[in-house]
């Protein structure tokens, strides 16, 4: 059974309000300072207290900053609370510095930089600059550095196999920032989000460039809650109270049911009559090579009579540029078309099992502890076969076989 987290942004999300939905579902908010101590970074202090938003009981975590004069000033990002005064701007090499010399957990650090590195990519996008020269302005202030450190560490401390969001509200309306005053959501979090689920309701930015940072650089799968026993809630809030709809962002946990769990996959097509026979081996080659998880063709009449030939890859969302760059370079196609699937798969591991023949390996497929197809790696069975002098489908048989005596099916 896998633990799944599951992060209800219907009211957006911000750095702070994932803190204190963390707080509220049982992390220390000591040991949540401990951590950050490890930082090496002064002059804050976080505060946790409990609050109501539209009636609901939820956890309030503030990155109260301290000024010169010793008195703090929060700066909560929950949803229309902006910053009191000029933060300093960091560059890119000064807070991977400071996550550097840390003494925080490795994976924590390895993971807090390459979120560093993403935004610093988008933020240098839309500024038409590199990352190594951007100077973060909202995001490079105390606060936020120890917003996206914490939230790391939160989700770190959920121990969860995977994460899944429900699609984005980013809000509507405008918000003012460090350049001016920019539509919602603004450019630097609108490039965050790209290839997620949003949608824009309530007044006001919803989505913070630090909420959406930790959402999609956590967050596996995006849609509705999905089958699970529920271990525990939690409730972070936002600095205003809106009517009619809590300004929380909801965390649940728990163990993932027994259905497998649905992935988000492209599906890739290419139709072509003028390509050579001769070139679809090297063009399948390439495509599995650029990470598809499928490739097959299909035989189909075009325009004019002609007969032609349909190209379908399959391919995880993060391979679809690589795979469209092969079937451009590598086909005769002026244009690729892409629709997105949701599949549901079986736990797979290879066992190997001893034959009269040799070892061979057998793909196991489970779901809930339960075995639904295991079958010979057709590849082992070809290379045993030759080396032995016998049919393939001999060493298939034995392998089954060997399977089944090793692991015998419950009467």
């Amino acid at each position: 059974m896998s633990r799944v987290a599951y992060l209800d942004c219907s009211s957006g999300a911000s750095g702070d309000m994932l803190l204190g939905a963390l707080v509220d579902l049982g992390l220390s908010a000591d040991a949540l300072r401990a951590e950050l101590a490890k930082l090496p970074l002064k002059g804050y202090r976080i505060e946790a207290h409990k609050v109501h938003r539209s009636g609901l009981h939820a956890t309030k975590v503030d990155v109260v900053v301290e000024t010169e004069a010793g008195q703090g000033h929060d700066h909560g990002h929950g949803h229309g609370h902006g910053h009191g005064d000029q933060p300093p701007h960091r560059g890119l090499r000064e807070i991977l510095d400071l996550v550097d010399k840390s003494a925080l957990e490795p994976a924590v650090k390895d993971r807090a930089a390459r979120l560093f590195r993403r935004l610093a990519e988008a933020e240098a996008a839309v500024h038409g600059t590199t990352p190594e020269e951007i100077h973060f302005h909202e995001v490079g202030a105390v606060d936020s550095i120890v917003d996206i450190v914490g939230g790391v560490l939160g989700l770190s401390w959920l121990r969860a196999d995977r994460i899944v969001a429900s699609p984005l509200n980013v809000g509507t309306g405008t918000v003012s920032m460090s350049h001016g005053v920019f539509s919602v959501p603004p450019p630097a979090t609108a490039l965050l989000v790209q290839g997620v689920p949003v949608y824009g309701a309530g007044e006001g930015e919803l989505l913070t460039p630090t909420g959406a940072l930790l959402v999609t650089g956590h967050a596996t799968a995006y849609g509705p809650l999905p089958p699970l026993r529920s271990e525990g809630v939690g409730h972070g809030a936002g600095s205003r109270d809106t009517p009619g709809r809590p300004n929380v962002l909801r965390l649940i946990v728990g163990e993932e049911a027994g259905t497998a769990p649905s992935q988000k996959v492209l599906v890739l097509e290419a139709e072509m009559d003028d390509l050579s026979p001769q070139l679809c081996g090297p063009l399948l080659e390439k495509l599995f090579a650029a990470g598809a998880l499928d490739v097959y063709y299909t035989a189909i009449q075009m325009k004019k009579g002609r007969p032609g030939i349909l190209v379908t890859v399959i391919v995880e969302p993060g391979r679809r540029e690589a795979a469209e760059e092969v079937l451009f370079s590598e086909a005769t196609t002026l244009g690729v078309r892409r629709q997105e699937w949701e599949r549901t798969v079986l736990d797979r591991e290879v066992v190997t099992v001893e034959t009269p023949y040799g070892p061979v390996g057998v793909k196991v497929g489970r779901r809930g502890g339960r075995v639904y197809n295991a079958q010979p790696e057709f590849d082992d069975c070809q290379r045993v076969a030759t080396a032995r002098g016998v049919a393939v489908k001999e060493v298939w048989a034995a392998a089954v076989a060997a399977y089944r005596t090793r692991h015998p099916t419950p009467s």
